[in-house]
């Protein structure tokens, strides 16, 4: 499915974890992945309130937790900087489709990290 918000569309997704070596590229593209599935959950079963939109980005916080172990490996880890950046990515996609009401801490509730 393609994206049709435009603002997702134009939006570089971890961009900064990108233009860090710390952070590998090929562990940041699944986390990227993850982000835009969230959005094609979003778009294709617009949520109907804040309930519903946590409902999604639960499910896609805890595949960043499964991510983690990829961090590790390539000697990396989902550090503070990475997790205020992954969180804001999340409040970025919650924006971007109408929930700028929804609460910062509430969307990565689940995080393990």
């Amino acid at each position: 499915m393609s994206i049709t918000n435009q603002q997702v569309n134009d939006h570089a997704f971890l961009k900064p974890l990108y233009a860090d070596s710390y952070f590998p590229d090929h562990v940041l593209d699944k986390g990227t992945e993850i982000l835009l599935r969230l959005c094609e959950r979003v778009e294709v079963a617009p949520p109907a309130d804040l309930t519903t939109l946590y409902e999604l980005t639960r499910r896609a916080t805890e595949e960043f937790n499964a991510l983690e172990a990829e961090f590790d490996a390539a000697g990396s880890e989902i550090e503070t900087v990475a997790r205020e950046v992954i969180c804001e990515e999340f409040y970025f996609v919650a924006d971007a489709y109408g929930f700028a009401d929804a609460d910062r801490e509430e969307l990565t509730a689940t995080r393990e990290w």
